[in-house]
């Protein structure tokens, strides 16, 4: 079977630009959950993704529970989010684009008391959607003979984030998050060889708890590192599926929404660290690194192999005054690069994704309110016998909303 994975790789993407305008997501949303989703908020997009030391002092920072405990005294933060997306498919035959718009996010924290702070956010975990029809594929062990597939995939998974964190000293502060993942994914499947046609409709649906731990060190004011582990999690899974096959005689249904166990998807250990640096002339740099470890979850798609996975992210910032009068003052810039090594390898070549982006905060008051706005644009895997190249453009909006809580007027 491995054998034949290059050419149905192949076959499926050329199929998948053939059909793209009803298709919600990237081709590589075939591959086990789906495209994994990166929400992130505030400033974080304009910074390359890099955020695992940013402090949550003007946008509730979803890379680290521990930067919680910065948000001011009495403030309640209330995050929405969303995206745009343009992407432009190749590979050796064909060119397409499509576009599409997606939810972020939304999310709130406020502090607890001096020394602790709590948030809640619900955003994708990942997406499933894919269509391809009329695809021509070789019997095993034939090289006359045919079938053909028809797919259609929908769905995904949903991310429920509970994150705590706590000040151990004026220095030193941890988090902790729970993510409940749920959400379920359809596969209806057309197989069609000489008269007789085989349906497989298929809907599984997924639940499992992530433990994160994070924590945020300062080593002095202008100086911050970051900490980030997601532990190893078992992404609990149940079938419904039905079969059907019509042909000459008939048809019969060899099953219906007959429930029953199916594997289970396995995510991996995450690590990732951070530091952030602020300088004396308003600027800032943050660098994060983080590393995910597919190799040790043992698991393989009928396409490809999981792999490990690295990612890079470097972003800068400047703001030239945060209490200025002047609203231009108080605007802060960002600019960013990330590279992804990806944990998809085909036919023994990983699906890397390189990116850079621009962006600024907006205020909205001389609180936190902000409107955050950035632009990527990036590259997503290559042109080979086995891969499409993806290119993107991406606008991201966040609006974060500040308000006070708690504070009584004092008559004079």
């Amino acid at each position: 079977m491995k054998k034949s994975c290059p050419f149905l790789v192949l076959v499926f993407f050329s199929s998948f630009i053939a059909y793209s305008q009803s298709i919600a997501t990237s081709p590589y949303s075939l591959y086990g959950l789906g495209s994994l989703y990166e929400a992130n908020f505030g400033l974080i997009p304009s910074l390359g993704t890099a955020g695992i030391a940013l402090p949550s002092d003007n946008f509730i920072n979803n890379k680290n529970a521990a930067s919680l405990v910065n948000i001011p005294a009495n403030n309640f933060f209330f995050e929405v989010g969303g995206k745009g997306i343009q992407s432009f498919f190749e590979d050796n035959l064909k060119k397409e684009n499509r576009n599409n718009f997606q939810f972020s996010h939304f999310a709130f924290a406020f502090p607890i008391n001096n020394k602790s702070a709590v948030s809640v956010a619900m955003m994708p975990y990942s997406s499933s959607s894919f269509k391809i029809s009329g695809l021509k594929i070789p019997i095993l062990d034939s090289s006359n003979e045919y079938y053909y597939l028809n797919v259609m995939g929908t769905g995904g998974l949903n991310n429920l984030d509970f994150s705590y964190a706590y000040k151990l000293s004026n220095k030193l502060s941890l988090g902790f998050s729970a993510s409940v993942l749920f959400g379920n994914t359809t596969d209806e499947r057309t197989y069609e060889i000489n008269s007789s046609v085989t349906s497989i409709d298929k809907k599984v649906s997924y639940s499992g708890i992530r433990p994160i731990l994070g924590s945020q060190f300062k080593m002095n004011p202008s100086l911050t590192f970051g900490l980030n582990v997601k532990s190893p999690t078992r992404v609990n899974a149940t079938k419904i599926q039905s079969v059907t096959v019509v042909n000459g005689t008939g048809t019969s249904t060899l099953e219906t929404d007959e429930k029953s166990n199916t594997d289970d998807f396995y995510l991996p250990l995450e690590v990732g660290v951070g530091f952030n640096k602020a300088f004396k002339n308003k600027l800032s740099i943050a660098f994060d690194y983080e590393k995910r470890f597919w190799d040790a979850t043992n698991q393989s798609d009928m396409y490809g192999n999981f792999s490990n996975q690295e990612k890079f992210a470097l972003g800068l910032s400047y703001q030239k005054a945060k209490a200025s009068r002047s609203y231009f003052d108080r605007i802060k810039y960002a600019a960013g690069v990330n590279y992804d090594t990806g944990y998809l390898e085909v036919d023994n070549k990983k699906i890397e994704d390189k990116n850079f982006s621009i962006g600024a905060s907006l205020p909205l008051d001389h609180l936190s309110s902000a409107l955050f706005i950035s632009y990527t644009y990036g590259q997503k895997g290559q042109i080979t016998n086995s891969l499409v190249q993806e290119n993107y453009h991406k606008l991201t909006l966040n609006l974060n909303l500040d308000g006070i809580w708690f504070v009584r007027k004092k008559l004079e």
